[in-house]
């Protein structure tokens, strides 16, 4: 159902890029605008990982620099049957994540240094699953065109402004109008749409890549308690890339409503923690002789790395996840 709805809202975009064309050139105007937007999707498709994480000075992390968050997404990718990721560092104080690239084998995730610093290793799990199953679902494509197609909209409602449609274009100033106002508006609701959209069905498949949907539920309260606090200065200076991450990083922006970008963490919330009572009821019923440990649900379950997971501290310190180098920073998870 997400899949046919995100088809459906993508087509809508599509249709609105070619009026406005319409509106602007007529026949000749719509070719010209069905042409721009398959030569800047390609583009985007093409380089767009890079240009992200270029804007938000995303530094490349291995097991040397960072070591247990490495091997995170490493467990994480082998647990989803995906290729390995690119992982990146942003230097951010402000809890966030998100994925790029055009396909399973030229992905990328990124997190911000605050979402290391404040969040437990299997919160951070749960975040990195939500990201995998962006890759996983090529989330990363759909929303870069659906970018593109929406910035595409813009692009010709300003040209319509400066330059006027065509008498002949058939659609006439009540058309040349809409296309200066109407149309971007319209665009700019649906590529929030699809982007909502996709951050449920994400928030899903995550949850069952780790195993625990309580760990991404837990992040998310958390991250959504930060992160409005705390200010991201690139996000803030390219806000066309908010959509990305795994919570609204610009300052201000509520959710669920027609112009966000994310779903209200709360709901988000509300939909993993109904997803995890459906999976408790899957496992016992699964079981011929339930483990007490079991029923306990979360606690004392195995960590993204297989080992026990024991009562994490608040607040882990910098090194464990090897942002500083020091004489046991090489010790990641076992």
């Amino acid at each position: 159902m997400d899949m046919i709805r995100t088809a459906m809202l993508i087509a809508l975009l599509t249709a609105l890029f070619m009026a406005a064309g319409y509106a602007i050139g007529g026949a000749g105007g719509m070719l010209v605008a069905l042409v721009v937007a398959a030569t800047m999707n390609l583009m985007a498709w093409w380089n767009g990982d890079r240009m992200v994480l270029a804007m938000h000075r995303a530094v490349e992390a291995d097991p040397a620099n960072a070591p247990e968050f490495f091997q995170i997404v490493r467990r994480l990718a082998d647990a989803a049957g995906l290729p390995m990721p690119r992982v990146y560092l942003i230097d951010s104080p402000q809890p966030n994540a998100f994925a790029t690239g055009r396909d399973p084998r030229h992905a990328a995730v990124a997190a911000t240094t605050g979402l290391l610093e404040r969040l437990t290793p299997e919160e951070v799990a749960g975040v990195m699953a939500h990201e995998l199953a962006h890759i996983a679902n090529r989330d990363t494509l759909t929303m870069t065109v659906t970018a593109t197609l929406a910035g595409a909209v813009s692009m010709l409602g300003h040209l319509a402004f400066f330059l006027g449609g065509r008498r002949d274009s058939g659609a006439g100033l009540i058309g040349t109008l809409a296309a200066i106002i109407v149309a971007p508006i319209a665009a700019m609701m649906v590529q929030m749409a699809v982007s909502r959209t996709r951050e449920y069905a994400a928030d899903r498949l995550g949850a069952e890549i780790c195993g625990r949907p309580l760990w991404l539920a837990a992040a998310l309260a958390k991250i959504a308690r930060l992160a409005p606090a705390i200010p991201n200065a690139a996000a803030e200076a390219n806000p066309g890339t908010a959509h990305l991450f795994i919570v609204n990083p610009l300052a201000g922006q509520p959710g669920d409503g027609l112009f966000s970008t994310h779903p209200d963490p709360r709901n988000r919330i509300a939909a993993l923690e109904a997803l995890a009572r459906e999976m408790a009821v899957a496992e016992t019923a699964a079981r011929a002789a339930p483990d007490d440990a079991d029923d306990a649900g979360d606690a004392g379950a195995a960590g993204p790395w297989g080992a026990p997971q024991s009562a994490p501290a608040r607040r882990p310190p910098s090194h464990r996840w090897g942002r500083r180098s020091s004489a046991g920073s090489s010790e990641g998870p076992g």
